[in-house]
């Protein structure tokens, strides 16, 4: 019997699966399935949440079909078509994961801080009450739970896609450099469709990716990334009062903006802003040093 070979425009003969850009494809597709079907199945959640009148049930409503869509897309498709397994995207769990995940939280806040200090030191914030002004003490400890909840959700998922699944696979097929450009383009361009984005925006995610990418780079694995990404968010949000990603969550600190947007980011938070990029700096110092003793960014580990 004749064996005939697979085509080379599709499978890689050396590795014996798809090709970085089938690959890629196949995952899109699958990602794209899986999330309208957990979408369809999850349907009766939007009544039990109320999503038409409140923006945290539709936030957590969309976050529920975000984890669950990407995680098994990716779970799926790093067996089936990368011919990997899951872990191995930089998911290995120990002592060091637990750390990782703490500390990148931790830099986040330093970083938000900084920037929370900065504007207010240069009048580019006018305060309007706290939290507990206007409501119960279990209220606010139930808001700050959700959003603490949401936020592990999303950095979980969305550092998964980007940092794991596709800056992995582009850096196998075109270089870590190309994977790290593309994979923060990729980043940038999705929360572009936020509200309150503009072309500023994009370009200081942009920047932000390429932050979140050198926490992976220097310890190969997802934690610090996952942990920034969380630590971030929750941050500059609930705990410092700004915008996250142009969206409005539950703060303790009620605040607005009043800074030059193109410095303060405006309605779609720091992250937009000028202001970002000294912080981002400071922060990849701050990486820098914590993973110092592991190597080279670039070295494998």
């Amino acid at each position: 019997m004749t064996l005939h070979p697979k085509p080379a425009l599709f499978f890689s003969p050396s590795e014996h699966r798809l090709r970085l850009g089938w690959r890629l494809l196949a995952h899109l597709v699958l990602l794209v399935v899986l999330y309208f079907a957990v979408a369809i199945f999850l349907a009766p959640l939007q009544a039990i949440l109320g999503t038409d009148e409140s923006y945290t049930a539709l936030f957590l409503h969309n976050t529920v079909i975000a984890v669950i869509a990407i995680t098994a897309a990716i779970f799926l498709a790093r067996r089936r078509f990368d011919k990997r397994t899951f872990t191995s995207l930089g998911l290995a769990w120990n002592r060091r994961a637990i750390r990782d995940l703490l500390v990148g939280a931790g830099i986040a806040g330093l970083i938000i801080a900084a920037i929370y200090a900065a504007e207010a030191a240069f009048g580019w914030l006018r305060f309007e009450a706290f939290a507990w002004q206007s409501e119960t003490p279990g209220a606010i400890a139930g808001s700050l739970l959700l959003y603490l909840v949401i936020y592990l959700a999303v950095g979980w998922h969305e550092e998964l896609l980007f940092r794991g699944y596709w800056l992995q696979n582009l850096s196998e097929g075109l270089g870590a450099g190309w994977g790290v450009l593309i994979s923060s383009c990729i980043f940038a361009l999705l929360h572009g469709f936020n509200a309150n984005s503009s072309p500023a925006a994009v370009f200081m995610l942009i920047a932000s990716g390429l932050f979140l990418a050198y926490g992976y780079l220097r310890t190969r694995q997802l934690w610090l990334p996952i942990g920034l990404h969380i630590g971030w968010n929750f941050f500059q949000g609930p705990l410092f009062g700004f915008p996250v990603s142009g969206t409005d969550p539950f703060t303790l600190i009620r605040q607005i903006s009043t800074g030059p947007e193109l410095l303060t980011g405006g309605a779609f938070g720091p992250e937009a802003g000028l202001i970002v990029l000294p912080a981002l700096l400071a922060g990849a110092a701050l990486i820098y040093w914590y993973t110092k003793e592991r190597g080279s960014a670039f070295s494998d580990q």
